[in-house]
């Protein structure tokens, strides 16, 4: 072997050893540890830890689509129309922790409608709060809004709707809540708040509600009950309600109000309500009196459910004006929920 096959070996040689060192020296990375979506059932279905977090958070929505049909008009930019389309979207969010303090929760429900003839809705925030224990503040719909029956045809507080702090006490059977709200909006001069406050029971398979409100703008106040049972295949409701003068912040509907509803369980997804109702001395809200005129109203409101989250319903209502004119409306409707 002579000298120049020597050196040429050799060289291979390193090339080999250094090629081997170079490839041991390439090390794959590890995959990143994945943080799957964990379920919650602290506080009942559809909530999921949000990751990295021991806070839960559970989304929900609606669409709604309704054509709505009327004797009189549908709106009032052209009362030639006989009928209307309107659809409705909301998206939920609420999330829910423990903490020292007791649960903490906070709700957000965002709205919008697209009506085929007055044009689109802006989005609006339709509901916003905070709950610490039975302690509530933000934007909120009030016990008020609870009030009345299964059908289509009963109302008293107009307006439910306010920046509000409350507070609730439920048990197993009973219920009590007291309440602030500010009625501010509702007023064009000056800041005003009212007063409100619910007391529910059941006992068995009846459940019996009490709400009140009081508005110290107009040192006006208004108290309302709902009772309902379970009665043979269905469900029975009586509603009344009584105002001692108009409220500008709640807007009552009539001086006084009574009405009954049953809510006929024909199949497990087929419910059939009739409802009537007798108004007293209904308001002219922008007059802010109580007329001398009664009214009453009668309605049947069908649902059927298509599908899990997929819901059909109907109404066909009629309203009559004591010396006035009377009027026939209804919808049909089309709800999707998750």
């Amino acid at each position: 072997m002579n000298i120049k096959s020597l050196l040429l070996g050799s060289a291979a040689a390193l090339a080999v050893v250094s090629g081997a060192q170079a490839a041991d020296a390439i090390v794959a990375a590890e995959p990143e540890p994945m943080e799957y979506v964990r379920v919650c059932d602290a506080f009942g279905t559809g909530y999921f830890y949000i990751p990295g977090t021991e806070t839960c958070l559970k989304i929900g929505g609606e669409i709604r689509a309704t054509v709505y049909a009327n004797e009189s008009g549908v709106n009032d930019a052209d009362l030639d129309e006989d009928y209307n389309s309107e659809v409705r979207a909301r998206i939920t969010f609420e999330a829910k922790n423990d903490s020292e303090l007791g649960t903490i929760g906070s709700y957000i429900r965002i709205q919008a409608t697209q009506d085929a003839d007055l044009g689109r809705e802006g989005v609006a925030l339709d509901q916003a709060y905070i709950t610490v224990g039975g302690f509530k503040v933000g934007r909120a719909l009030t016990w008020a809004d609870d009030w009345g029956l299964a059908g289509e045809s009963d109302a008293f507080f107009n307006n439910a709707r306010f920046n509000t702090i409350s507070y609730t006490y439920t048990s197993d059977a009973f219920t009590a809540g007291l309440g602030v709200d500010d009625l501010s909006d509702e007023y064009l001069d000056g800041n005003e708040v009212g007063l409100e406050a619910v007391i529910s029971g059941s006992l068995g398979a009846a459940t019996a509600t009490m709400n009140g409100v009081y508005d110290f703008g107009d040192e006006e106040g208004a108290i309302a009950g709902v009772l309902s049972a379970d009665l043979g295949p269905g469900t029975l409701g009586i509603a009344g309600a009584w105002a001692s003068g108009y409220s500008t912040g709640y807007d009552f509907e009539a001086e006084w109000t009574i009405g009954a509803a049953y809510t006929f369980k024909a199949t497990e997804k087929l419910s059939i309500t009739p409802q009537v109702m007798y108004y007293g001395d209904i308001a002219d809200a922008d007059a802010g009196v109580f007329t001398s005129t009664d009214a009453w109203a009668a309605d049947l409101y069908v649902e059927y459910a298509l599908a899990a989250g997929l819901t059909a319903s109907a109404d066909v209502r009629y309203v009559d004006l004591d010396g006035g004119d009377s009027n026939w409306d209804g919808f049909v409707r089309l709800t999707r929920s998750f």
